[in-house]
């Protein structure tokens, strides 16, 4: 998705991106056309101007969005529209050996995430959420516990308030 007209080098990505802040505003407009085919919107302000024409460089030198996040934009898109409640999908989970630190009343518990299950004090367990109930004696979420997951992350993932 590289344009030629704006190559990799970093050097040349961020001169362009630094002449954007002294461009007038009517070259800006043609940098918009030129870059994404189209009418820039009828009364847009500078600043969105510089930000879109700077967000598309940076786009065509390095590459957009992954499929998956264009996805999920999509798919928020479309609750919105329709009125349903925006559900996030938790962050993408720990890859097979990422070490989680998680400090408990003054004491550092590590958990190692595997292929299957986690591995904690040499024993391994099917979840993070068996761990997080056995350090802490009482039920929960372990992905919250060990920080993947957000309480407001959580809240909308179960429509809880």
């Amino acid at each position: 998705m590289q344009d030629q007209r704006f190559p990799k080098s970093p050097g040349t990505i961020s001169r362009k991106l630094a002449s954007l802040e002294s461009s007038p505003i009517t070259v800006l407009k043609q940098q918009w056309r030129a870059l994404y085919g189209s009418e820039p919107p009828h009364r847009v302000s500078r600043e969105l101007l510089i930000r879109a024409v700077a967000y598309r460089i940076q786009e065509q030198a390095r590459g957009g969005l992954k499929p998956s996040t264009r996805r999920l934009l999509v798919r928020l898109g479309n609750d919105a529209r329709g009125g349903r409640p925006l559900k996030f999908e938790p962050t993408v989970p720990a890859s097979s050996g990422t070490v989680l630190m998680r400090d408990w009343h003054g004491v550092a518990h590590e958990v190692r995430v595997l292929d299957r299950g986690v591995l904690y004090k040499r024993k391994r367990y099917r979840s993070l959420t068996e761990v997080a109930k056995l350090i802490t004696g009482a039920h929960w979420n372990g992905p919250r516990f060990f920080g993947l997951r957000s309480k407001r992350e959580q809240e909308a993932t179960h429509g809880q308030k």
